[in-house]
């Protein structure tokens, strides 16, 4: 296991994106914990603080696949940089002036989140040139979905050690400073100086013309929405068993079972079909949302919402394989943007339906709603599965036993040439 995440790390430049790209994306993991501290300790209302959140997710939202789309056509270090740039100045306004009055404010956690650089997207896009065998890449993907739980545990550590050793405002503008020397420790690397996307023509919906990959963003989605119903149901529980601790160590063990599965299916190359073995692993997925409904004591519960997360990076890895097998000729960045997109829409509409659940039902209707979500993110993906396989198929020219990653280097069957994107 070791050695196949060393001999990665090994790999001219691997070591330096992948850390890079992590850093890069700290001002996007944090924003949240981030936006609240510093609001409140400016006086502002949770409301307000929630809501200025809000709007820097659905900026980001719309953001990442449009910058993808741009780095796709113009290269990583024009798109990328001048992005992180732009997002971090927009936040050291917020920072400087406060959250009054309120349409800077906004207008401000707006464009931060709307020039947030496409970094995860971008990584993934140069995964396949920086490693030269297909069962690395796919070792790759698994390990950048373990560094994410990493630095989605580590990131509000930094922020809230930023506050204690600083301030509020320090840390919103330690933590945006740093994001920007990440894009740019990635974007003056050789493998994004010289990255180039595929030649692609003029077409309004880009990566969104594969039919396979909007099969994927269908299930996704979803998958998004269970993990957001997770927050709020576990908010709820952990209020009559032991408070904000709990609460802390339930969230904490999804991201350590996302760890644990992580590692464990990227110890491994996998043969056959992906979009086979991804059915299998987001019906997997699912299944483990289920126990969550025993709401055990605190220590059981945690230990449960561990199994919740253990499936869940080996999905998003899978995915991730998944997506650059399918999208369109000259869209890889802009295709992995609508995966991270969608993913973050499903968790934002997984803690809005949540919240009423709970409030009608409690913690245990809150705790079913993962599993629905689960139950149907395997629909869509059963429902789909003759696009998804048979369109996979066909890209890799090869039977079940081939390698997986195909480095966009066929043309997706069903467009002809004056229709790739």
């Amino acid at each position: 296991m070791a050695s196949g995440y060393g001999e990665i790390l090994r790999t001219r430049h691997a070591a330096r994106l992948l850390v890079g790209t992590l850093v890069g994306r700290l001002p996007n993991a944090t924003a949240p914990i981030a936006l609240v501290l510093f609001v409140r300790a400016e006086g502002g209302s949770y409301s307000l603080a929630g809501a200025l959140a809000a709007v820097y997710g659905v900026a980001n939202a719309v953001g990442q696949p449009l910058l993808g789309r741009l780095v796709d056509l113009y290269g990583q270090p024009r798109v990328q940089l001048p992005g992180a740039v732009v997002s971090a100045l927009a936040m050291a306004v917020l920072a400087c002036a406060g959250p009054d009055p309120l349409g800077a404010a906004y207008a401000a956690v707006a464009v931060a989140g709307l020039a947030t650089p496409p970094l995860e997207g971008g990584l993934r896009a140069l995964w396949p040139g920086v490693l030269r065998e297909d069962g690395q890449v796919h070792t790759a993907y698994a390990m950048d979905a373990v560094a994410q739980e990493v630095m989605f545990t580590v990131g509000p550590l930094l922020v809230t050690g930023c506050v204690a050793l600083w301030s509020e405002q320090a840390a919103l503008l330690v933590v945006n400073a740093v994001g920007v020397l990440g894009a740019l420790s990635v974007v003056v690397s050789e493998p994004s100086r010289r990255w180039r996307s595929q030649a692609r023509e003029a077409h309004w919906l880009g990566a969104l013309r594969s039919p396979g990959l909007l099969a994927l963003l269908g299930a996704y989605l979803f998958v998004g929405t269970a993990l957001g119903a997770i927050n709020v149901a576990g908010a709820s529980y952990a209020d009559g068993h032991g408070g904000d601790v709990v609460y802390g160590w339930i969230i904490a063990g999804i991201g350590l079972g996302g760890l644990v599965g992580g590692v464990l299916y990227g110890a491994r190359q996998w043969a056959g079909v992906p979009e086979k073995r991804l059915v299998v692993l987001v019906a997997l997925l699912a299944v483990c949302y289920l126990p969550l409904l025993l709401m055990p004591g605190a220590v059981g519960m945690t230990a449960l919402s561990a199994l919740s997360g253990l499936f869940l990076a080996p999905s998003l890895a899978c995915a991730f394989v998944v997506v650059d097998r399918h999208a369109p000729a000259g869209t890889v960045t802009e295709a992995f943007s609508w995966l991270v997109t969608t993913f973050t829409v499903g968790a934002s509409l997984g803690t809005a339906g949540a919240g009423p659940v709970v409030e009608w039902g409690g913690a245990r209707w809150g705790f079913a709603a993962p599993g629905v979500a689960g139950a149907a993110a395997l629909l869509v993906l059963l429902m789909t599965r003759r696009i998804l396989v048979t369109r996979g198929t066909a890209r890799d020219g090869a039977v079940e036993g081939s390698w997986e990653n195909d480095r966009n280097g066929t043309v997706e069957p069903g467009f002809s040439t004056g229709h790739r994107a």
